[in-house]
Order: C-alpha cells, then structure tokens, then sequence
C-alpha cells in the first residue's frame, strides 16, 4: 500500500504528533510498505530527507516558530502521479489539513485523521487570542472530522470529547506505540556525570516541548517547592521552547539555578539515557490526547506523577505505576512527588517492574497493523460507494465539492463560535477524582502512611 502522510509540522521541530508520524511511517515500511511524508519547508530541517517531501511555505507564520503551506504546489501534483497514494492520511485540521482534503476528493482517494491535539489550548501561538478564537477552533476542528472518512483518536478520553462536540465520523482508538525494547537498556549515571548531576542525587525529570499549553507555570512551581523542600532534588527538563526561559527565571529567583539541569532536544540513545538518569517523571499538561513521552519514561521503568488528564489518566494508575492527582494543587503535587522518591529499595524495584510491565500492550508494530487493518476496511468500503461516479466528470465535482466543504466548516465555525448563544465556551479540560486500586497498589499505599506515623 502507498500511504501519503500529510503534517503541518515534522522533525527537526520535537513533539507527539511528529513522533507520532515518524513511528508510524518507519513501522509501515518495515511491514513493506510505502510512506510519503508531506509537509512545509522548515528552517534547520535536512536537505536530503527519503521518504520525506517539504513543500513552500512562510516560514516562522506570525511571528511563531511553524510553517504554514502555501495553498497550491505543482512539485506535489508531480509527487501524487509518480507515487500514485492508496491512502491519504491527515494529521491536522487545516492548512495541510485542506490540502490533504482537496487531494483525496481530486484523486478519490479515502482520507484518514488523526485528532493529535486538542487544538484549542494552542492559541497562544496564534496573533490574535481569546475565547472566541478557542471556540473557533474547537468548531474547525470537530468540522473538518466530519468530512473525512475515518478518524484516528490516541485514547477514549478524546473520542468521548470529540462525541461532545458533534463528531460523527467514525473513530478509532489507536495510541502511538513505542518500541519498548529500545527504551529498555540506558546509562543513567555516564548521563548524570555529562550533565554535572550528582550520581547520589534524586532527580524529577520532565520531557517535551517547553511552551504554555503544557502547563508549565504550575509544573514549575511544584519543581521550586519540592526543591525548597529537599536539598538533594534536582531538576531535568529535556526539550526545548518558549517557555523555557520561564523556567529558567523561576529557578534563578528561587536561587535554585544550579540544581535545574536544562539539556534542550535529545534524541536516540541520549534521550533514553535520560530517562535512565531519572527517578521520576513529571507531568502536568492537561492537553494531551496520549502523551507520548509518558510511556517513553515508563518503557525505561520510571514511575510517574501527573495531573488526571487525557493522555495520562489512560497509562497511569494511582498508587500503581505512579501517583495520578485529580486536583491541579501544588501541595498536592508536591506531597505525590515526595512519595514517589520516598519509596524504600524494595518497592521501588515492584514499582519498575509494575511501570515497564504498563506499556507492554504499546508495541508500535501492534499499532501499524491496527492502523493498516482500517485503512484496508475504508477502502474496501470506498470502493463500493464509489460505483460509476470514479470518473473525471465526477472528479472534478468531488474538487469542487471539497472547496465548498472547506469554505463552510470556516464560515460554520466562526458563525457558531462568535453568534451561538449556546456554545458560550470550549469545555475545560476534567480533573476528576480517582480511588485507589487494591493489591499492589493498597500495599504501597499503606506503606507510606506507615512511614509518616
């Protein structure tokens, strides 16, 4: 099968949805395959990249770090005859988005989506910010799934949010796999010595990019109180990005700057190593759709603490492989990450096995065959609806069809975002409550209250 990736973003630019692509594409061919990757031109990106097309673009759009396409490109009409997609799959609302529409409309190509972000929460790169932009950009979204013929959403949280907000395509649950052999063997301590980190120090890691939808600010100042709290901690933080610089202030006012250890973009081997070099592994985004770099710490058997969100409430288990908070409260936060560090040897050596054995149902392989099984049953399912009408009469109607479609989810959305008294706001994000599970769990848990008295 020829599969054409279509993405706004991709490497060098660091995050879910481009691991995402990558894992995906890289576990395709190795099932024999074809993968196009197509997506705009990027400043720092490869100049030899197989496999992978970057079309023109403006460059750093808004003032922000992104590219966006331009709407038309001739090297892509070329691409499409030569490599000739059996599936196109979109991994965005818009921009590329549209373009990946229109192509599969041309060429009656079926046309899959996959809900990576909850876009909303990402305003703060755009000019303009508020809640009517949000509100937009829930409706463009939700809009845009229903002309495809087939959504792709990471865990059941975001299909329960997507069957919300009128999503009536078909969805399917596929999480990004991992491939936990690769994540299984790292050199913890060569990394701390690298990173002028004491072998003997208790280390609260965190990995992504650094920028305000991850909630940051409140991650932050749950890493300063802990700090405050106990000498020995430090801090890792892997990525990079806008808020970087947030962090570092918070640390340099608090006068913690030499216990924070930031070490920007790590790949391959080093960012395994990191994980290695970590006891912890903190969380506090709420929007995620799976989290990827969750089940990356835990693959290297790193217990975690997270805030109970999408993406995390689905791999993590309070008392379990980890701590799972229902309230976004630093104390709290601060008193899950004492516990996690406070586990004696022997519990903690139960919690690894526990942790590593929570991501053995995220293979990557697993997760490509799920994925080319839909493909082949969309398909099979296009190919009898499509009768007669695979024609270039009904070609060029199904284009113009695709423009109007476009058109009216964009004028759709602002009129129900800005007019539609009963869509007054995007629903938050739930931090719900959660019990404690029994066994292992119940055992642990008895354990630290034992330790307080």
């Amino acid at each position: 099968m020829n599969i054409l990736m279509m993405t706004n973003t991709y490497f060098p630019m660091v995050g879910g949805l481009e691991q995402s692509v990558y894992s995906f594409s890289e576990a395709f061919r190795s099932l024999g395959h074809e993968v196009l990757i197509v997506t705009p031109a990027f400043g720092g990106a490869p100049l030899e990249e197989p496999g992978v097309i970057r079309i023109p673009a403006f460059q750093k759009f808004g003032g922000t770090v992104f590219s966006v396409n331009f709407p038309i490109s001739r090297l892509l009409k070329q691409y499409m005859k030569e490599f000739v997609p059996d599936m196109v799959h979109s991994h965005g609302p818009f921009f590329m988005g549209d373009f990946a529409l229109r192509l599969s409309r041309q060429h009656a190509i079926p046309l899959v989506f996959t809900y990576h972000c909850m876009f909303e929460q990402y305003v703060h790169d755009w000019p303009v910010q508020n809640e009517g932009v949000k509100r937009f950009m829930v409706k463009l979204a939700a809009g845009y799934s229903n002309l495809v013929d087939q959504v792709i959403v990471p865990s059941e949280s975001v299909q329960d949010i997507l069957l919300k907000r009128g999503v009536k395509t078909s969805m399917e649950v596929i999480p990004t796999g991992i491939d936990a052999q690769r994540f299984s063997k790292g050199d913890g301590i060569a990394f701390r010595k690298l990173n002028q980190i004491p072998l003997d120090a208790l280390v609260v890691g965190h990995a992504g990019r650094l920028s305000p939808e991850k909630n940051l600010g409140f991650l932050t100042n749950c890493l300063v109180e802990l700090l405050k709290k106990d000498p020995r901690v430090h801090a890792l933080i892997v990525g990079l990005g806008p808020s970087q610089n947030l962090i570092k202030d918070a640390f340099r006012t608090a006068g913690l700057e030499k216990r924070l250890h930031l070490t920007g973009v790590l790949r391959y081997q080093d960012l395994v190593d990191a994980y290695f070099a970590m006891d912890v592994f903190v969380f506090a985004s709420l929007s995620e759709t799976q989290g990827i770099v969750l089940i990356e710490a835990m693959a290297a058997g790193v217990p975690v603490v997270a805030l109970d969100a999408p993406g995390a409430r689905e791999v993590v288990k309070d008392y379990h492989n980890g701590r799972l908070l229902g309230q976004m409260d630093t104390q709290s936060f601060v008193d899950a990450l004492t516990w996690a560090l406070s586990r004696t040897p022997e519990e903690l050596q139960t919690i690894k096995q526990i942790v590593r054995m929570s991501v053995q149902k995220y293979p990557i392989k697993s997760a490509a065959t799920h994925m080319l099984d839909i493909y082949d049953k969309i398909r099979s399912r296009r190919s009898v609806s499509l009768g007669k009408k695979n024609s270039s009469r009904y070609l060029i109607l199904w284009r113009m069809k695709a423009e109007w479609d476009i058109c009216s989810n964009y004028i759709k959305s602002v009129v129900q975002s800005v007019f539609e008294g009963g869509f007054q706001k995007t629903e938050p994000v739930k931090i719900k409550d959660t019990t404690v599970k029994s066994g292992v769990s119940q055992s642990l848990k008895e354990g630290s209250h034992e330790r307080k008295k």
